[in-house]
């Protein structure tokens, strides 16, 4: 651990986050779910594309919002299918970031909203070992409701669907929590999603928003990549890394006294239906 550092844990996102946004993964996935939308629910290529906006604007992701209509659909065979047939070949190798990773003094937890077979593959693609994170929170740890037997016993009282957790959602960032098992406000997390940032910032996590050279209103910090994390926010690796970045960095008003209480207080049973 850093001396005299702010920070106990490091929350890292990665799709977008570890590797740029710029890659071209994330209009080749809007198409996979326009195309599983059409095989799985036999409509239009129009109707899909409607479906797949209204769908992640009202549950958060297509997969939660089929679920929660009651559709059949495992999350198996959606991510299969969405992610199973993504470019990864556009995902470059990243030596620097495997380096950076590895820097990072404090308890680092990969946590993403992916399935892990998507998780393993960008990993291997970035060059980055699974090995360098201390924990993973991924789609089968927020939801090992969904899986094996345990899928009929996450259904809700009269048959109704299964809740599916996924940031930005409480029950997504008290798990993310319950894995760094830090205090929120020691706690930093790094996502390239506002409203990921902004579920976070609630919760008393001190925020960076990745991909962006402007912080939004949740934000602490903003970083234009992965790679400027030593530049911005250089406290992670102690007041000795902070003092050398010079005196214009303003003040972001990290406490520095860990105070446990605030997770327990934090952390109460809910019930989302992302």
């Amino acid at each position: 651990m850093a001396a005299n550092s702010p920070f106990d844990c490091v929350l890292l996102d990665l799709d977008d986050t570890l590797y740029p946004g710029n890659t071209g993964l994330g209009p080749a996935l809007k198409r996979n779910i326009d195309e599983f939308l059409q095989a799985k629910l036999g409509v239009s290529a129009e109707r899909a594309a409607a479906m797949r906006v209204e769908l992640f604007r009202t549950h958060g992701s297509s997969l939660a919002g089929l679920i929660a209509l009651g559709y059949d659909v495992h999350p198996d065979e959606y991510h299969s299918y969405v992610h199973g047939r993504l470019p990864y070949d556009r995902i470059a190798a990243d030596p620097q970031l495997a380096r950076l990773l590895q820097s990072i003094p404090q308890r680092k937890v990969l946590f993403t909203n992916s399935d892990r077979a998507h998780m393993k593959r960008a990993l291997e693609r970035l060059g980055v070992d699974e090995a360098v994170f201390d924990a993973v929170v991924c789609f089968e740890t927020m939801n090992p409701h969904l899986f094996g037997e345990a899928g009929e016993e996450g259904r809700g009282a009269g048959g109704d669907p299964p809740a599916v957790v996924l940031k930005p959602a409480v029950d997504a960032i008290v798990a993310g929590l319950r894995v760094a098992g830090t205090n929120p406000r020691r706690t930093l997390f790094l996502d390239d999603s506002e409203r990921n940032i902004a579920a976070g910032k609630a919760l008393g996590l001190r925020t960076a928003l990745v991909g962006k050279r402007v912080r939004s209103k949740d934000a602490d910090y903003a970083l234009e990549s992965i790679g400027a994390l030593r530049r911005v926010i250089p406290e992670i690796w102690g007041a000795a890394a902070a003092a050398g970045e010079g005196s214009e960095r303003p003040d972001r008003g990290i406490d520095k006294m860990p105070m446990r209480s605030d997770l327990d207080s934090i952390i109460q049973p809910t019930s989302i239906q992302a």
